[in-house]
């Protein structure tokens, strides 16, 4: 399924197909489920088999692979979606991203990988309410690629600098937090706020983590679920559903949004629509 910054298939291949790859548009991710992959990239040879998950290649170098029969899941990343999630500010930007190896260095992270495109599949893209969301497909995007750039080794993280520590201030926290009050009905992603607030991506996110002891996203998600609380006060339960004004807001998953509301105003959701 495609969805604009993302798009995921399992595609079953019944036969032996040679394919080659070059100049991705994307990061493309592969699940082996239970076919076999021989990947060529130069003089690299690769060989994968049920469970394994790979980049097919690095973005813009070409490789070849021979698939045997059996079943894959493909997922395909936009790279900006990547500079969303790592960037810094543009005027301190690192250079591209740049990934040093094809494969995960453990099977834990292998399983984390499994267990986000797991998530995405079955709470975001099967339900066509939340899969219609601006702000859950925004959501999605950047949670696939913060897990692939946890996964695969790569450049995009730094360690904040001293400017970056010197901007960690109460004053980029306001104009942060301003923003995201004013923005919070739009898909917006941390770098969008590091933009607003004139600081770089690691001077907002140390900002948070040191005077409110959390991320952007994070603060993001409690005044999205503050909104969501105001529309359930004040919806009309023949007409609106705790689902609809769930993914209104961002929250895919209808029990974790259930669990989150309840642990903030002590009901479930559902008692808050019909009161």
């Amino acid at each position: 399924m495609e969805t604009g910054p993302f798009a995921m298939a399992t595609v079953r291949h019944t036969g032996q197909l040679d394919m080659g790859a070059s100049q991705l548009g994307g990061l493309v991710i592969t699940h082996t489920r239970t076919a076999r992959i021989e990947r060529t990239c130069g003089a690299s040879v690769s060989r994968f088999g049920p469970g394994d998950v790979y980049l097919v290649t690095k973005p813009g170098e070409p490789c070849s692979a021979r698939w045997l029969p059996g079943e894959v899941e493909i997922s395909v990343l936009d790279l900006s979606v990547l500079e969303q999630v790592a960037t810094t500010a543009p005027t301190r930007r690192p250079g591209r991203i740049e990934f040093t190896d094809l494969g995960p260095a453990d099977a834990r992270l292998a399983r984390q990988w499994r267990h986000t495109t797991n998530f995405v599949s079955d709470v975001v893209l099967n339900s066509p309410a939340a899969s219609a969301q601006p702000l859950v497909i925004g959501n999605a995007a950047r949670m696939l690629a913060a897990a692939a750039l946890a996964v695969f080794p790569n450049t995009a993280f730094t360690e904040p600098t001293a400017a970056d520590r010197h901007d960690a201030s109460t004053a980029t926290l306001r104009r942060a937090i301003t923003f995201m009050e004013e923005h919070a009905d739009r898909d917006i992603s941390a770098a969008d706020i590091a933009g607003a607030a004139g600081v770089s991506l690691r001077a907002v996110q140390l900002a948070f983590r040191r005077h409110r002891g959390t991320t952007p996203m994070a603060y993001l998600r409690r005044i999205r679920l503050a909104r969501a609380h105001h529309d359930l006060v004040r919806a009309d339960p023949r007409q609106e559903t705790v689902s609809a004004i769930a993914s209104r807001w961002g929250f895919a998953s209808h029990s974790r949004f259930t669990a989150r509301y309840h642990a903030s105003y002590g009901v479930p959701p559902r008692e808050t629509l019909h009161a």
